[in-house]
């Protein structure tokens, strides 16, 4: 049998581990530690009794008081949405064209279509629709398919060149791929969409494409250069690009146009949430 031997100078039992002379000595842990130690195996396993905890093969333990946290998560929704039902009922049975016109719905609808904004809109348009290089800007007031509150409301239902069926969608014809233009005259339809703007053109080229132009863009564009929102044809006059304002960049535009996909937020937003967002981006640039 080992002979327990204690440290001379403290009288504690030694655990028989010794270095350089330094021996380790065998010193309990205190009692509250070991006290506190045995309340949380007690408490873990009340807890494992009382709220779900462990996994089975097809569900899990739901516990005594059967408790969720995703119940508890859709009990607050469910408030929320019964707390917002008197502002939301109104939404609901108005005409975005006619909610603008009331002060308080219009508040409402600036503080709520500002989070749905931030969440669903701004990854693309930026904060408070400052834009990016290929997707508009929309705190300006310069809109392709119309500003109106029913105009925009319509884009953000069914979106741009979307899968919806009602998709707004336009199509710039490949000039340059398809044959329709040489590059000589897409250089002088450049210049001419410059000079529109007031930007620095070849006057001579402008004036040959200002006839390529009647012929080929017109249709959408409208003789002035103005844009026709039902045609979704951008504004040429205002000095805003989509794709880069310089002779380069409207080259290539014209010659191999790229063209930009807006999702329908139909069926992803409710309509009250697409009605809020849709009189929220009105106000941005003043809206039609």
């Amino acid at each position: 049998m080992a002979t327990v031997e204690k440290d001379e100078f403290t009288g504690t039992e030694t655990t028989g581990h010794e270095w350089d002379g330094i021996k380790e000595l065998n010193t309990p842990m205190p009692k509250w530690w070991l006290y506190s130690y045995y309340a949380c195996i007690i408490f873990a396993v009340g807890y494992w009794v009382i709220y779900p905890s462990w996994p089975t093969f097809s569900d899990y333990a739901k516990g005594m008081q059967g408790y969720s946290s995703r119940a508890e998560h859709d009990a607050d929704l469910a408030a929320q949405r019964q707390s917002r039902s008197q502002w939301t009922e109104k939404f609901a049975a108005m005409d975005v064209s006619d909610l603008g016109d009331d002060h308080q719905l219009l508040d409402y609808a600036m503080a709520g279509g500002k989070i749905i904004f931030a969440e669903n809109c701004a990854p693309c348009h930026g904060n408070a629709g400052a834009g990016a290089p290929g997707y508009p800007v929309l705190a300006d007031d310069d809109w392709i398919w119309g500003g109106t509150r029913d105009a925009i409301h319509t884009t953000v239902s069914y979106g741009v060149r979307s899968d919806h069926d009602d998709t707004r969608a336009s199509e710039m014809p490949n000039f340059l791929g398809d044959e329709v233009l040489e590059e000589t005259q897409i250089a002088d339809v450049s210049h001419y969409v410059l000079s529109l703007s007031g930007a620095a053109s070849d006057a001579s080229a402008a004036e040959r494409g200002a006839v390529v132009f009647e012929d080929e863009c017109a249709a959408c564009h409208g003789e002035d250069g103005k844009g026709v929102a039902d045609m979704g044809g951008p504004n040429l006059t205002d000095g805003i690009w989509l794709y880069g304002k310089d002779t380069a960049g409207i080259n290539a535009q014209i010659g191999k146009p790229r063209h930009g996909v807006m999702p329908a937020w139909s069926g992803r937003l409710s309509d009250v949430e697409i009605k809020l967002v849709s009189l929220y981006v009105h106000s941005l640039g003043g809206g039609q």
